[in-house]
């Protein structure tokens, strides 16, 4: 008598995360405050005032917003402050630094909400393919994070995986 199919991987009990769902959404806009200094090099706070004021905010309406200066020069925290009090109610999030730099930013910031508890006790699987470029660090991040409560975490698709670690016995 022939035995009936069974999914070993469905039945498991492997819990798979996939860091594609941590991936920061919404466009990515540049704001460069080198555009605002005066002769490339100094902030005057009236002026830097009202170009802030006189911006289209709108334009940045449900968009990330990168702020960062571009020119070696000294920017003051509190302009800083002042672009985040302008955009806030526009943007879906603002973020001080490059460009390049907010993927980071998003990822930690989503990873720091995880539930853990949720984890806790449980065979992981950190997805490792999928269609958007999750970055190393996230990784990274994720397994600090789950190392204190998993009982495992590997590392490809529940079919085919590479085991990160493992929970002694003397741990549990």
């Amino acid at each position: 008598m022939e035995q009936p199919l069974v999914n070993r991987v469905a039945n498991s009990g492997l819990v798979t995360i996939d860091l594609e769902t941590f991936y920061p959404e919404g466009d990515l806009v540049a704001f460069d405050l080198k555009d605002y200094l005066f002769h490339g090099l100094i902030l005057k706070e009236k002026d830097f005032r009202d170009a802030l004021k006189d911006h289209d905010w709108s334009q940045y309406d449900g968009k990330n917003l990168a702020v960062f200066c571009s020119t070696d020069a000294i920017i003051p925290m509190w302009a800083y402050m002042l672009v985040a009090s302008y955009a806030a109610p526009h943007v879906r999030d603002v973020f001080q630094g490059r460009p390049e730099q907010f993927t980071e930013f998003a990822f930690l910031k989503k990873l720091a909400t995880l539930d853990l508890s949720d984890y806790a006790g449980k065979r992981l699987v950190i997805k490792g393919c999928g269609d958007k470029p999750v970055p190393p660090f996230a990784y990274l991040e994720i397994t600090r994070l789950l190392q204190p409560v998993a009982r495992s975490i590997m590392f490809g698709e529940p079919c085919s995986t590479v085991p990160v670690y493992k929970k002694k016995a003397t741990e549990e």
